[in-house]
């Protein structure tokens, strides 16, 4: 083997930016993609998992990469557009090897992988050289995690072997790793791994990020990550959920699974969810919120803003006070109108909300398609409306955002329409 020119460790590029040698920014590091050759020779790195621009993750070979550094990364050449996937033996460094069992070769135990050492050979080809390994005891998943109190170590790459691909795999490094990204980002990064990897990562969120990401995910995955979790954490997960989003969820279950886990969800909790699935698919109640900020008329305006201050509301939520009649939770007294967010700041903190009503702004039903909805979102220029009953009660919003989830195609989070991509190969 040739001697090193360059050697660097992965966990300390994941979230860098790279670069084109003018310095233009061509996205963020996510990933480095390893090619397993086999138990007598060095995985070697083929190329790296790039997000660009529209949050792509994109596959760069190695042959364009023209530094590899600890603070920069620049490649060469054209970038192929077209999504990553892995083929054959390729592994992802960060999603799939992090968190692996090694056994030592001298036979003094096991361990996890928390870091990989890269190489780079005279050739120019780069491989794995070493693991940063913490020391632990075998034992099963429980035992993996338990490791975090041992020794660590930098050991060569040949001094380990690897446990089998199949077996279970903590994600502690992985979660850490990737805790700045957004749940629509994570999301990304599950969809794009193996079941057995997917769910292995899902199990070690939080359960309010893991409520997060979720939401973000195709339906059929959303499925397969509450199912693999018991009964009593499920239940918690969909409590953290928005509403309409954990209704969509159990939509897709059996009925006997929905009765079980709206029976272990607090009642304030199951109420609402049970209220959204009453209604049809595409209509403006099955696709509400059924808790946006409501007041009454004698509220005012600093009360209002303190309101839309909170930091768990989206940005569509935020931008609207709804007007109603006491009781002020859905389905509330009648709806008086709305204030929006540019009223607010434009008015005096005492001013009553009664004073400063939209009353044209006229709500739409709870049976109205997605279609009127959409329709009229845009026409107004929108980002919610409110919805009522036919009693004229409000009985929640719909957002921008969820009429955009019904109304987009199934794969719209992984369907890529760049011509560029289409044919290219990699390398």
């Amino acid at each position: 083997m040739s001697s090193s020119l360059n050697k660097v460790f992965i966990a300390r590029l994941l979230g860098l930016d790279v670069f084109d040698p003018l310095g233009d920014r061509l996205g963020r590091l996510r990933d480095v993609v390893v090619l397993d050759r086999g138990p007598t020779k060095p995985a070697q790195c083929v190329g790296l998992v790039v997000e660009v621009p529209g949050k792509k993750r994109v596959f760069v070979p190695m042959t364009r990469v023209q530094a590899l550094e600890a603070s920069q990364i620049i490649c060469s050449g054209l970038v192929n557009l077209r999504r990553f996937q892995q083929r054959g033996a390729e592994r992802l460094a960060a999603a799939e090897l992090f968190d692996r069992r090694v056994t030592f070769k001298d036979g003094s135990g096991n361990g996890v992988v928390e870091d990989i050492g890269l190489e780079r050979l005279r050739n120019g080809d780069w491989m794995i050289s070493d693991y940063y390994v913490r020391r632990g005891e075998a034992g099963g998943f429980r035992a993996l995690r338990r490791m975090a109190r041992g020794e660590r170590l930098l050991v060569a790459c040949d001094e380990v072997v690897h446990g089998d691909l199949e077996e279970p795999q903590a994600a502690t490094q992985f979660v850490a790793a990737h805790e700045e990204l957004k749940p629509a980002d994570f999301a990304e990064a599950l969809h794009e791994m193996s079941d057995k990897r997917r769910l292995e990562v899902a199990i070690e969120l939080q359960d309010d990020r893991l409520a997060d990401v979720l939401q973000e995910l195709p339906d059929d995955e959303q499925v397969q990550i509450l199912s693999s979790l018991d009964m009593e954490r499920a239940a918690d997960v969909l409590e953290e959920m928005d509403p309409d989003d954990a209704a969509d969820l159990l939509a897709e279950l059996s009925e006997e699974q929905q009765e079980a886990l709206l029976g272990l969800m607090e009642p304030g909790e199951a109420k609402d969810v049970r209220r959204l699935l009453e209604y049809e698919e595409n209509t403006a109640g099955s696709m509400m919120t059924p808790v946006p900020i409501i007041l009454s008329p004698e509220a005012t305006v600093a009360e209002a803003l303190a309101y839309v201050r909170r930091e768990e509301l989206s940005p569509a939520l935020a931008g609207s006070v709804y007007v109603c009649r006491p009781p002020l939770e859905t389905p509330t007294g009648r709806y008086l109108g709305v204030v929006h967010i540019q009223a607010l700041l434009r008015c005096p903190p005492p001013e009553p909300l009664g004073n400063i009503l939209d009353t044209d702004l006229e709500p739409v039903h709870d049976f109205a398609d997605v279609s009127e909805v959409a329709r009229i979102l845009a026409a107004y220029n929108l980002t919610s409306l409110p919805v009522v009953n036919t009693a004229g009660r409000l009985v929640g919003a719909v957002t921008v955002d969820d009429v955009l989830d019904h109304m987009l195609p199934d794969d719209w989070r992984t369907h890529d329409e760049d011509p560029v991509a289409k044919g290219a190969t990699r390398g």
